[in-house]
């Protein structure tokens, strides 16, 4: 038989058991949107934002699916700023077979640590292949850059990627992504 105290503590524990079940429901259907890129210092866990970016997220997930990131190097590397990648001839200056993007701006979104941003050429419908994650807070980017994903688990990894020129974000033998999946 339930008492009074059980009762209002049944009642009370349900709204965490609904958001609990609504939470693990989220997580399943993210699963579809979550990248996972190993490199030699750990794993990486990406979580695009196709809420905020639906041309960019999904060209991620077709050159990822295609293992068109596996090898790319982390060529431009700015301490306290960021890292970027994607480009397999690993100078900066390629993308992929697949046509540009149009800006996908935003408001609803910073450039926070851990965002992942669409790197571009001084035209901002250049977007292709190329992404960078930002070391810390750049909300100078905002509304200049399209925000892709943001950085879920393994920033420590990030933070260990090799660091080029202060200036020019060269790097002398560069890290690489060893290999980029999907993780649902």
């Amino acid at each position: 038989m339930l008492n009074r105290r059980t009762l209002i503590t049944t009642a009370a524990a349900t709204p965490f058991i609904t958001d609990a079940l609504m939470t693990d429901t989220a997580q399943a259907a993210d699963l579809s949107n979550t990248v996972l890129m190993q490199l030699k210092y750990g794993t990486v866990t990406i979580v695009l934002r196709p809420d905020l970016a639906p041309k960019a997220a999904q060209q991620i997930k077709t050159l990822t699916a295609q293992g068109f990131y596996d090898g790319c190097q982390f060529f431009r590397v700015i301490a306290g700023f960021m890292a970027q990648t994607g480009d397999r001839s690993n100078t900066g200056t390629q993308g992929s077979s697949l046509p540009d993007l149009p800006a996908e701006f935003t408001s609803d979104a910073s450039f926070l640590t851990g965002a992942v941003g669409m790197a571009r050429t001084q035209d901002p419908n250049s977007a292709n292949s190329q992404f960078f994650i930002c070391f810390a807070p750049a909300t100078f980017l905002d509304g200049q850059y399209t925000i892709v994903g943001q950085v879920t688990a393994g920033m420590d990894a990030v933070q260990q990627i090799k660091k080029g020129d202060p200036q020019s974000g060269r790097v002398i033998d560069p890290d690489s992504i060893i290999r980029m999946t999907m993780a649902g």
